[in-house]
């Protein structure tokens, strides 16, 4: 048994696929399913449960589990900290975001990151906040980015950005017209929102009871999974949006879409970064310092 057997146990145990495994690293499944039978062969012990419809750990595999993730992150841990020592940063660095950050803001600062630390092999995942943590959790990522601040143990949450939420319409909208809009006429316009449960429209109702509005009483006409989809609806002036500014950046350039200045009405929030505490490794401490200069200096 060595750690690439482990490495690829692992693995199988996140993804509970052999298929998308072998993807992931480049092998053939059959290569995956040797592996995975040597492994259980050295510990005389059967790791996995296998239908035609789902893999799951047996209770010999979650007790492997669980070691191996630790052993997995101890020796990233001493890799890294041998690589300082030569001045080097290179690794793997797993990062989770939310849509909106992963699609809008995090592109242009990991190719920023990349200039300065082209050894490392970025891997962006997008995922709820939730999902984030668990994987924090499971030390499947180093970081993560999330649109709301959340209280969980050992997770360590650092605000990296002011963000905005504006109303948009379409540039030739007759359901809205030209100027400031009343915060009394946000109830009469049809709206096209998340979903119920997403943590965007979490957001969005929070800074509207902060800026007294009520979010049950606006006239939501539809209700759309994907921030892309409600930009596209927008345009085509099925209604209005409350969105963030990072995601409609292009549209508002391009004058697809256009802000409505909403009369006494700010909906600001924070994007954090997320991590678990005592667990940053050093290709993570670069691009949090790379994020925010300022807490090299304190």
């Amino acid at each position: 048994m060595n750690l690439e057997h482990l490495r690829l146990f692992y693995a199988v145990a996140n993804n509970k696929n052999f298929s998308q495994t072998a993807k992931e690293m480049h092998i053939s499944q059959s290569s995956v399913s040797l592996q995975v039978k040597h492994l259980e062969d050295v510990l005389q012990a059967k790791l996995f449960e296998r239908t035609t419809k789902k893999v799951e750990l047996t209770p010999a595999g979650e007790i492997l589990y669980e070691k191996a993730g630790k052993m997995l992150f101890l020796m990233n841990e001493i890799q890294n900290e041998l690589q300082a020592l030569k001045g080097e940063v290179t690794g793997r660095l797993n990062i989770g975001a939310s849509l909106t950050i992963g699609e809008h803001v995090l592109p242009f600062l990991i190719a920023k990151y990349k200039k300065a630390y082209p050894l490392v092999d970025v891997r962006l995942k997008m995922c709820n906040s939730e999902q984030i943590i668990e994987k924090l959790y499971k030390h499947e990522l180093n970081l993560g980015f999330i649109e709301s601040m959340l209280s969980y143990p050992n997770i360590k949450q650092l605000p990296f950005q002011e963000d905005e939420l504006i109303l948009v319409a379409s540039m030739h909208s007759k359901i809205v017209e030209e100027g400031d809009l009343p915060k009394e006429a946000l109830v009469s316009l049809p709206f096209i929102i998340r979903e119920k449960g997403s943590g965007t429209r979490q957001v969005m109702e929070d800074c509207l009871r902060r800026n007294g509005v009520n979010p049950d009483q606006l006239n939501t006409t539809l209700e759309l999974e994907h921030t892309e989809s409600i930009k596209g609806a927008v345009e085509a002036d099925l209604g209005v949006s409350i969105i963030s500014r990072s995601a409609v950046k292009k549209e508002l350039q391009l004058g697809t879409l256009r802000e409505v200045k909403v009369e006494g009405v700010r909906l600001g929030r924070q994007f954090y970064m997320v991590y678990f505490e005592g667990a940053l490794q050093l290709t993570s401490e670069k691009l949090i310092d790379f994020i925010m200069p300022q807490r090299q200096k304190q």
